[in-house]
């Protein structure tokens, strides 16, 4: 099944208690794409990089199998960089610098051989762009799409426009509140599925995460690692193990939606494990359904 990923690639320089890892790949898209492909073999990813953005980075998305024809590349332009340090905690950050450099100008242009995608994952970027894509994409069979405080805040009427045309909502709880302008997240979420998707999400970090639906909700737990070195990504990872699932289901009803949160869950508890998309890089199958099953075992009760 076709899958589009669409949002920012970048390089971070990651602090946090446990060391630090500067230059590392990182950005939405990048997560999302390189979690989803090991579930399809047809991922396209569009974004916008500078001449900074290395052959290794590209070879390493393609080695991947996926398709890189419509990332932009920017002549003496400089790829879009974060520098972040994270608390003790791991569950607080202070950004500490923000170059948007060529993402400012970000206009994405969907490939004409890659408008037929099926499933559409929009990452975090702005959400008159998010619409821009869907103007462009034929005939979706499922849009998933992510956001983030930045846009709630700065573009509310244009977020509440793009979730009209969305069938699943990723975002965490602090979003979510400050979206439904209530405190009880299973009120927030039935405000916001109202604006429009009818799948909601909302993750919980090392809470796990709560998947809304027609049926009712689903609670995944978050998976006990002792050790926890970057948790930059783990959103982004989380979306494209959930979306990869989905795309490989015969169909897609209750079941395999919390199957697919189980997977998301999995592949944002590798991330966590190494610095940036190094874990990510260099998983197998096997390892991903033995993490997958320890989540099933996390709260399997025997008769």
């Amino acid at each position: 099944m076709s899958i589009l990923v669409v949002g920012s690639l970048a390089f971070d320089d990651i602090e946090t208690p446990f060391g630090n890892s500067p230059d590392t790949l990182g950005g939405s898209s990048t997560y999302i794409a390189l979690s989803t492909s090991y579930f399809s073999d047809d991922v396209r990813l569009v974004g916008v990089v500078g001449s900074d953005f290395g052959d290794e980075h590209f070879q390493l998305l393609k080695t991947k199998g996926i398709d890189t024809n419509g990332i932009q590349v920017i002549d003496n332009g400089k790829t879009f960089r974060w520098a972040g340090r994270y608390h003790y905690d791991m569950n607080t950050r202070d950004t500490l610098d923000t170059q948007l450099n060529v993402f400012a100008d970000f206009d994405p242009h969907i490939p004409q051989q890659y408008r037929d995608a099926r499933f559409i994952c929009l990452g975090n970027i702005d959400p008159e762009l998010q619409l821009k894509v869907l103007d462009q994409i034929e005939n979706p069979e499922l849009v998933i799409l992510d956001t983030m405080n930045f846009w709630i805040e700065g573009k509310p009427e244009e977020l509440k426009e793009t979730l009209k045309r969305v069938d699943i909502f990723i975002l965490n709880d602090s979003e979510a509140r400050l979206l439904s302008g209530d405190p009880n997240l299973v009120k927030s979420a039935r405000l916001i599925r109202a604006m429009g998707p009818k799948i909601l999400i909302i993750k919980k970090g090392e809470h796990g995460a709560l998947l809304f639906t027609d049926n009712g909700i689903f609670a995944a737990p978050a998976f006990p690692l002792e050790s926890i070195y970057d948790p930059t990504g783990a959103g982004d990872t989380f979306a494209g193990g959930f979306l990869g699932h989905l795309a490989r289901a015969e169909e897609i009803n209750d079941s395999e939606l919390r199957k697919a949160v189980l997977y998301g869950s999995a592949m944002a508890s590798f991330c966590v494990e190494k610095f940036g998309t190094e874990k990510l890089a260099n998983l197998d199958l096997l390892e991903i359904e033995d993490r997958y099953q320890s989540f099933l075992d996390l709260s399997r009760i025997e008769a």
